[in-house]
């Protein structure tokens, strides 16, 4: 039976819920798993701790911290923007993720927390920043 090395290719499906049991987001919704190489740097140490040594079929749950899942909510990634900088296409909404082109050309979501006077400040950390997350995982396959 494979089990998860420090390099291996993993194939798996996984739910990540909230303090509250919400769920924040699911492969199984998507029907479609997640694909990744333990070590490339996708997925935090500690996140990768839980999962050395699970079998191929094996299902696990695990609570990891904001700094192990999708960190501490940074205070540099919020900004306030003119709000003449929105237009009819893209409107300033509270609420609204919107795509900002970021250094690399590469696109960056951000969420309109607030719209005060012609300033608009958009939060550009992770929507999970900060919080405490359960994952529940099903290994699907593991290539070593």
């Amino acid at each position: 039976m494979s089990v998860i090395k420090e390099n291996s290719e993993v194939l798996m499906h996984f739910s990540i819920k909230l303090s509250d049991g919400s769920v924040a987001d699911s492969t199984q919704a998507m029907g479609k798993p997640a694909k990744f190489r333990m070590g490339d740097g996708s997925l935090t140490d500690n996140f990768e701790k839980c999962l050395l040594g699970l079998q191929q079929g094996q299902t696990n749950s695990f609570e990891l911290a904001p700094e192990d899942a999708f960190g501490q909510s940074d205070p540099d990634n919020i900004h306030h923007i003119e709000l003449s900088k929105f237009g009819a296409d893209v409107p300033a909404e509270v609420g609204t993720i919107v795509a900002f082109a970021g250094p690399d050309g590469q696109d960056i979501p951000g969420v309109i927390t607030q719209i005060f006077g012609d300033s608009v400040t958009v939060d550009f950390n992770h929507p999970l920043a900060g919080q405490r997350v359960t994952f529940d995982v099903e290994v699907v396959t593991i290539e070593n």
